[in-house]
């Protein structure tokens, strides 16, 4: 008993945990959102920085002054603009070579190896690098040359289609790691790097995890290297099956992608696969568009084609969702005209009956004195103004009935909305309709639908009844009363006070109608009675006791 109650624990516990870590991705979603509105000023911000470098280019000398200035031009361009920063380096082979200064050509060689190998251009990477010698080098530059080798054959690796060329590939490169590891500072970036993606290749994760703590030690989430740190980071807790965390720091990552103005990222592009499986089609349609904008502004191929895989199958599922939910939409606009239709004729019907009943009142005031002769005559025609009087209010009770059943008609559509959202997804999951199962994942439209119910019953409600909030008000004491935000009609308090106004007092009735739990209702009017200047008691009275205005007073106040 005592092992079954503590397994208990540990589960919610551990439900706890995952759930606070689903609220942080759902947040960091939100800052993600925020920063991609303000990517053009990022972009902006790069491109001042890159301004000021080139004020420093006076001349076209051949100097070693120039051949830095080049490099920093470089440095500024490698994630920003793929062709800007080749032209860069291709500047400083010439300089260099001019200079005659060997180390720093090659040096400029093997980061243009690196850059065209990041972009796909692996064949004039390789034939870059076997021109660089591979003996007297200086240990820095020894360490960029096997860099170098091994970034190139991990990417064909990484692409090749053949097996026998990706195990060839990845040899070559596993060569050249070796190499680097025995010559790196162990404390070193690059080192710990290898040491983590070793880690996570052979599957031993909580080793990679360790060796990313350290990496994230020497950062913070405003280093341009923190992205990359990240992107590791989101691997690794992928190949632990951890896709929480693997989110988290995917959007962390592309955060920090978005404030440096990085555009060769990879972040966005996995992100946006991500929500699009788990049925965000919004975010993922909104997301790749971002990344192929980042892609084209960074101008390599490989970037496009990568991004182009992905694409089209968001646009196209986002596009056939969007176009299903204008259908619904134009369907319940037809209904909601038709019912507006409706109801201007019930109330022109109305108002002309009440224009007949004002101009009898007037013809019998006129006439009163005479009738005061004939008492029998008066009689009669006090029974006549009775039944109108009588009229006139089954004719407002018609009026009051029409607008709880135009509620119940709106209440009753979106149930049937939300019935048929679960339909479509229990046929998908069944596996019958594949390409509706996103859009039956979503209560977008269902949230849409209510807002626009509250937003009828609102209108509709205040043209019956324009002081009804002013009214209400003078029922609460002073520090008490109800002040509707900007653009707000009604809120909920007002709403279910509303429906009492029309008879409709039941909560459940109530709680149906503004999609609520009963409990909800019962303590919305148990507060709102415990605000009020009259006995808990007589406070609905009051409430039903408020009026529309007349027609002369409705015109006056307009």
């Amino acid at each position: 008993m005592n092992h079954s109650v503590l397994l208990i624990i540990a589960l919610l516990l551990m439900s706890l945990r995952i759930d606070a870590k689903s609220k942080e991705v759902d947040s960091l979603l939100l800052v993600l959102d925020k920063e991609m509105k303000n990517r053009a000023n990022y972009t902006k911000k790069r491109e001042t920085r890159i301004s000021f470098i080139k004020e420093s280019l006076t001349d076209n000398a051949v100097s070693k002054n120039r051949y830095d200035l080049n490099n920093r031009l470089f440095e500024a361009y490698k994630p920003f603009v793929c062709d800007s920063a080749i032209h860069f380096l291709e500047l400083n082979l010439k300089i260099s070579k001019n200079l005659g200064d060997k180390n720093s050509y090659y040096d400029t060689a093997v980061r243009l190896a690196v850059l065209l190998s990041s972009s796909g251009m692996y064949k004039e990477a390789v034939d870059i690098l076997d021109q660089v010698p591979k003996d007297s080098l200086p240990e820095e530059l020894e360490i960029q040359l096997f860099y170098a080798y091994d970034h190139v054959y991990g990417e064909l690796a990484f692409y090749s289609r053949s097996e026998l060329l990706k195990a060839t590939y990845n040899k070559i490169a596993h060569g050249y790691k070796n190499k680097l590891l025995q010559l790196l500072n162990t404390q070193s970036d690059l080192y710990l790097s290898m040491l983590e993606t070793s880690y996570r290749d052979s599957g031993n994760i909580d080793l990679a995890l360790e060796t990313n703590d350290k990496r994230m030690s020497l950062l913070s989430p405003e280093d341009p290297s923190y992205a990359v740190v990240a992107f590791h980071r989101s691997l690794a807790y992928h190949k632990q099956g951890n896709q929480v965390l693997r989110k988290k720091y995917l959007i962390l990552s592309a955060i920090a992608d978005t404030q440096s103005a990085i555009k060769d990222n990879a972040s966005l592009t996995l992100l946006a696969n991500i929500l699009f499986e788990e049925g965000d089609l919004k975010r993922a349609y909104k997301y790749i568009r971002y990344a192929m904008e980042d892609a084209n502004f960074y101008n390599a191929k490989l970037r496009n084609i990568q991004i182009s895989e992905v694409q089209p199958i968001i646009d196209r599922t986002y596009n056939l969702r969007s176009e299903k939910q204008k259908q619904h939409l134009r369907l319940f606009l037809s209904l909601s005209i038709l019912l507006f239709v409706f109801s201007i004729l019930s109330l022109w019907i109305i108002n002309t009956q009440k224009r007949k009943l004002q101009i009898t009142h007037g013809k019998l005031q006129k006439y009163n004195g005479q009738l005061q002769r004939l008492n029998l005559e008066l009689q009669e025609m006090n029974d006549r103004m009775q039944h109108i009087n009588n009229s006139l209010a089954e004719a407002n009770h018609v009026k009051e009935e029409y607008i709880g059943l135009f509620l119940n008609i709106c209440s009753t559509y979106i149930d049937k909305m939300e019935e048929m959202r679960k339909m479509v997804s229990r046929e998908i999951t069944k596996g019958r309709v594949a390409e509706l199962l996103t859009y039956s994942k979503s209560g977008s439209f269902i949230d849409n639908e209510l807002k626009e119910f509250y937003n009828n019953f609102d209108n509709t409600f205040l043209h019956l009844y324009p002081n009804f909030v002013k009214e209400f008000n003078h029922l609460l004491q002073p520090g008490e009363r109800i002040e509707l935000k900007p653009g707000e009609l009604l809120n909920t308090e007002l709403r279910i006070f509303a429906l009492i106004r029309l008879g409709i007092s039941d909560s459940s009735k109530i709680a149906g109608l503004l999609r609520y739990s009963v409990n909800t209702i019962y303590n919305y009017r148990a507060k709102i009675k415990s605000k009020s200047l009259v006995q808990r008691d007589d406070f609905e009275k009051l409430v039903m006791a408020i009026h529309a205005p007349t027609k002369e007073t409705y015109y006056r106040a307009r």
